[in-house]
């Protein structure tokens, strides 16, 4: 199985603890809140849901007739107290897969469900995938920013800054986990202004977004 039909899985069986729900619910339901299946297909979740329900994780409640014109009612899918232990384990865990692009987004909207150990070592790997990244992304521009046309050069710099944008979230977010021990309102994060096109920039002509400002300080 496919490292993305687990993360699909997964997000699946966090839906189905909240409440039972149907196909179309279920599928509106991820491709609104997670980004990694923002166009998930009914070809990829009925499948997934099949697999669930042979395997007993899920249960599938029978459709009956409507009153309105014979029509069927749609399937209604369950969590089994299978399924929920199944949930439970893979949340207890924390494999490098998990803050990875596919799977980050789905194991952080399940925070809520997940242990505070658990919940750290996936944003502590993730910062540290980012980082990575952020400074192959610095290196890159560098070496080739000035062979590099005005829109090919200005689409590099915004990926670079939308990197560093999160590593920024990130590291708060790490702040705020390590202070507490239970669930967290994030609203109470400082939300950052977007960067000066002015400010000056480094010698290739890149300027990092301002990171160090809330609104109310500007």
């Amino acid at each position: 199985m496919s490292t993305r039909s687990q993360v699909l899985e997964l997000a699946i069986l966090g839906r189905l603890r909240e409440s039972p729900v149907h196909g179309y619910e279920l599928r509106k339901h991820l491709n609104v809140t997670l980004g990694a299946f923002r166009t998930l297909s009914y070809g990829s979740l009925y499948p997934a849901l099949r697999s669930l329900t042979e395997r007993g994780l899920i249960s599938a409640a029978e459709p009956r007739s409507s009153a309105l014109g014979g029509r069927r009612a749609r399937i209604v899918y369950h969590l089994t107290d299978d399924g929920r232990e199944y949930l439970d384990s893979a949340l207890a865990s924390a494999e490098p897969t998990s803050w990875e692009d596919d799977a980050f987004d789905v194991r952080f909207t399940l925070f809520g469900s997940t242990d505070a150990r658990t919940r750290l070592r996936i944003l502590e790997g993730r910062r540290a995938r980012m980082v990575e990244r952020r400074e192959k992304l610095r290196q890159s521009f560098r070496r080739t920013s000035r062979r590099m046309d005005a829109y090919t050069a200005e689409l590099a710099r915004h990926g670079l800054e939308q990197v560093e944008r999160e590593v920024e979230w990130l590291e708060q977010v790490i702040d705020t986990e390590r202070g507490t021990r239970g669930a967290l309102d994030y609203g109470s994060l400082p939300t950052r202004e977007p960067r000066d096109p002015t400010t000056s920039g480094d010698a290739n002509g890149y300027s990092a977004p301002d990171v160090t400002q809330t609104k109310e300080q500007l």
